[in-house]
């Protein structure tokens, strides 16, 4: 089936997403709401995309189920680009906005690619380097914002290069807050890489295969602040391209206040992840002024 849907059903499709967006990842929500408006339709459908993936495996039921639903959106980007119509409301929006923009099929293929792959691993599969984190978090991460930059027709190699940056410290940051939330589905840590588990003493054997212990607490403390302080390169390398980023690329670069407001968090907490301070209100703040240092930054010009 070809075609595109009526205009009804596309801002539907676009109110949709804006609704999962503010139920499923309501801090780059508020991040987007200080895009420019001819911004916006974009990066909700982008990041909607990133909300179906990135949750494909929580809501399943059997892994194996996720696992197909991230290979379904894997053939609806192609689809996509096809010109084919699909039934869901998240692709017919981005199927709008690539057919509007030119959106990169490499790099949203990419993201989905990663999950994927991220799926694929046996629980007790770890990274082998804070290098393979990196990387992902490039390819979850970074290309929402290279695509949302690219939709926004800003081409800049300073831009980029701040998105890539921030990317990783986001989805760095993400996964150490996410940890304990891995921890209750058995993923037994899977997201410390070995190299840093093995340097804080949280590797044991277990049946054979390297896993990662919760104890010693101060060990994990430890390798959450080693992991914690790659993310926090990242960040500070991000501004230090600030004066070469053209002004229009700041509202798209945003995300580097949140990634902030995580490390000083767990700053706050001493590392320790299992602290319940980390998910109270938006990141571990009161919403309120999450949202005043994003207003304050956005005001400013500044990520």
């Amino acid at each position: 089936m070809t075609g595109t849907p009526g205009v009804s059903s596309l801002r539907a499709a676009f109110s949709y997403c804006v609704q999962q967006v503010r139920s499923y990842d309501y801090h780059h929500y508020l991040c987007l709401l200080e895009l420019p408006p001819s911004m916006r339709k974009a990066a909700f459908a982008l990041r909607a995309l990133n909300v179906e993936t990135s949750r494909a495996m929580d809501v399943a039921s059997d892994p194996r189920i996720g696992l197909m639903r991230l290979v379904w959106w894997q053939e609806a980007v192609d689809k996509m680009y096809s010109n084919q119509l699909i039934e869901h409301p998240t692709a017919q929006a981005l199927s709008s906005v690539i057919a509007e923009t030119k959106l990169s099929k490499t790099w949203l293929k990419r993201s989905v690619e990663a999950r994927i792959n991220d799926a694929r691993r046996e629980d007790t599969d770890m990274p082998k380097t804070i290098q393979e984190l990196e990387k992902y978090a490039e390819d979850t991460v970074s290309t929402m914002l290279y695509l949302t930059l690219q939709a926004g027709g800003i081409n800049s190699t300073a831009a980029d290069h701040a998105a890539s940056h921030i990317g990783k410290a986001s989805g760095i940051l993400l996964l150490l807050k996410s940890l304990p939330y891995h921890a209750s589905r058995n993923r037994h840590f899977s997201y410390i890489p070995v190299e840093v588990a093995s340097k804080h003493g949280l590797i044991v054997k277990q049946g054979g295969q390297d896993e990662v212990r919760l104890d010693p607490r101060e060990g994990l403390r430890d390798a959450v602040f080693d992991m914690a302080s790659v993310a926090n390169a990242h960040l500070q390398k991000a501004r230090k391209l600030a004066g070469s980023v053209p002004a229009e690329a700041v509202p798209v670069l945003l995300p580097a206040v949140p990634a902030e407001v995580i490390l000083n968090t767990l700053s706050k907490v001493q590392f320790d992840v299992f602290d319940s301070r980390l998910a109270k209100g938006v990141l571990g703040i009161p919403p309120l002024w999450y949202q005043l240092k994003l207003k304050w930054s956005s005001w400013r010009g500044k990520y």
